[in-house]
């Protein structure tokens, strides 16, 4: 199973890139990937193949548009089930004995 986190945005389209962003996000969305949104990205967790295509389906959404797109992409593969998503995030709250704010 693949924890893939990724940003994509186009470049030199002016300071909020947000309406971007939302295409984007609808993208994944549909997808029916699970995914987890956050201020600097988004986080799948999925099977490489399947992950892949939703990342290049969103890039194909801004290449047809603009002459220039950034992408930033880390992936973690661990052999075994899903759920990840949470379940770090529910592990360091559980060794620290309390929940976090994220």
């Amino acid at each position: 199973m693949v924890l893939l986190e990724f940003s994509m945005a186009p470049r030199g389209v002016g300071e909020s890139l947000s309406a971007h962003v939302a295409r984007i996000v609808d993208i994944i969305d549909k997808s029916g990937v699970p995914y987890q949104l956050t201020p600097m990205g988004t986080i799948l967790e999925g099977e490489w193949p399947e992950l892949m295509a939703v990342v290049t389906d969103c890039f194909e959404l801004l290449r047809a548009e603009f002459p220039r797109v950034g992408v930033s992409l880390k992936a973690d593969y661990r052999a075994g089930p899903g759920g990840r998503l949470s379940a770090k995030t529910d592990k360091v709250q559980q060794v620290l004995g309390r929940k976090l704010s994220t």
